[in-house]
């Protein structure tokens, strides 16, 4: 390899290497729910930046509410659900919002929301951070999207 090139190369290759991590958002799905009228739920992956970070709410473009919950299994082996009011995000870390765990819950769904349509969340951090991304929507008895 000419000088030139493997200088290049190197060089190309140290600019990737010296991006911090952002943080950002992943895998976001919304279940419909079986029966009209009810709520929907959502589920993402949270991928902490250089910093920790708060989530504080999540919001749709299609949902009149939406809450932050988590199930959780009681000492008699019943399941609850409870809001939440924030998700701390280490640095670095990850946070996933899936079934039978944390998830959110979308209330007053617009009826033009249909399976295969995505829907716009907007997820809010402690620090006015706001990140946009589409969720795939599915129906109450489809398999989660791979």
């Amino acid at each position: 390899m000419r000088p030139s090139l493997a200088i290049l190369a190197a060089t190309v290759a140290l600019a990737g290497c010296g991006q911090e991590k952002q943080l950002y958002v992943s895998d976001a799905w919304v279940r419909l729910p079986a029966v009209a009228g009810r709520p929907a739920a959502g589920y993402f992956t949270l991928h902490g930046g250089p910093t920790p970070a708060t989530l504080i709410a999540v919001s749709a473009d299609t949902a009149i509410r939406t809450e932050l919950h988590e199930t959780k299994r009681t000492a008699n082996g019943a399941m609850t659900m409870a809001k939440i009011a924030s998700v701390p995000v280490p640095a670095l870390g990850k946070v996933r919002f899936e079934p039978g765990g944390r998830h959110l819950m979308l209330f007053g769904i617009n009826p033009v929301v249909k399976p295969g349509s995505a829907m716009t969340l907007t997820f809010t951090f402690a620090d006015s951070t706001r990140i946009l991304l589409d969720a795939t929507v599915i129906a109450a008895g489809d398999p989660e999207p791979k």
